[in-house]
């Protein structure tokens, strides 16, 4: 087995210990705890125990600390999607979707057969129409929708190519035997 390169110095596991006992982030947090469990001698499985991270996550938190010990474990991440839609414009939003429907809006072009429930297709459409504007991911749209008050649906699983005129021959061939 080779040995373990990675050892912490008494004020390394310090400052680790007091970084963990002041970041209010939980993810930070557990970096901080498996790093410092890592650099004190505990195997990786304990630490996978204790923490729940995995060993590439420790490894990477390991270098990342070698590479800069007072922001290697900072969370860098932005969060969240950016809100691409003004207060305002979410309540106007809502107000039009509340009140008008994709047909009327689209037509034919709606993404239902009768138009006459919203889609994620029919969301987009409606705010790049509206204000310009486009997100990245479908989940943003989903999520906009929760926030404007509409409810998932799923759709109904309908056998499209079968034809009624002859299910309704073989229904009745059915009964006659």
């Amino acid at each position: 087995m080779a040995k373990r390169k990675f050892k912490l110095t008494d004020q390394e596991q310090k400052q680790l210990l007091q970084g963990y006992t002041l970041c209010k982030d939980a993810a930070t947090r557990t970096r901080y705890q498996a790093v410092r469990l890592y650099g004190e001698g505990y195997n990786e499985e304990e630490i996978e125990r204790i923490t729940g991270c995995n060993r590439t996550s420790l490894m990477e938190w390991c270098r990342a600390y070698r590479a800069d010990p007072t922001q290697g474990l900072v969370d860098k991440r932005a969060g969240g999607n950016s809100a691409k839609l003004h207060k305002m414009q979410v309540e106007e939003l809502y107000q039009k979707l509340h009140q008008y429907t994709p047909r009327e809006l689209f037509g034919p072009g709606a993404g239902t057969a009768d138009g006459q429930f919203w889609t994620v297709l029919d969301l987009a459409h409606a705010i790049r129409k509206w204000y310009g504007i486009e997100y990245r991911s479908h989940s943003s749209y989903t999520c906009l929708f929760g926030r404007l008050e509409f409810s998932f649906q799923k759709t109904e699983k309908v056998f499209k190519p079968r034809n009624q005129l002859k299910v309704a021959d073989f229904e009745e061939q059915l009964e006659k035997n």
